[in-house]
């Protein structure tokens, strides 16, 4: 299990989970090297839903994010067999509207900006979301919330 505001990268065959309630798994793999990773970031605020990005929050997420993206593509140059991926959960909107710059947006910028492209599914609903990333492959999924519950635990790395 992948915790909140952390992440796991491996080049094994294993399977992570992370729980999101309000938060995103962001799954990146280099098919060349056989190595993904999965970063659990949970949106600022507390509400559960996306929030406008602050300068602090811009600030430590971009740390976090770059020490991911070294732990998953080493010293390699992002390329064609680069793939990311952001599956995000929110709670429903609310009649307060929707921030202009979200957490899922920064992060896609900031992998536009190194020339990785990014597919994003944002899921709304009240209940959890169970994401499941296998790093070697390159594969993620949701699954239930009561799948799965006897799968391996991921190491967990400071992030």
């Amino acid at each position: 299990m992948v915790a909140p505001d952390t992440y796991h990268v491996s080049p094994e065959p294993i399977l992570m989970i992370a729980d999101l309630n309000g938060a995103l798994a962001l799954c990146l793999h280099d098919e060349g090297r056989g190595v993904g990773g999965l970063l659990h970031l949970r949106f600022k605020g507390g509400t559960g839903r996306p929030s406008d990005v602050t300068d602090n929050t811009l600030s430590s997420v971009l740390v976090v994010l770059d020490r991911f993206k070294r732990a998953v593509l080493g010293t390699a140059t992002p390329g064609d067999e680069i793939h990311a991926r952001i599956l995000a959960h929110a709670l429903p909107p609310t009649d307060a509207g929707e921030p202009s710059a979200s957490l899922v947006d920064l992060i896609r910028a900031d992998l536009a900006d190194g020339k990785i492209a990014c597919s994003t599914q944002t899921t709304r609903r009240t209940e959890s979301l169970r994401v499941c990333f296998e790093p070697f492959e390159g594969r993620a999924w949701v699954c239930g919330p009561n799948d799965l519950r006897a799968a391996p635990r991921a190491r967990r790395s400071a992030g």
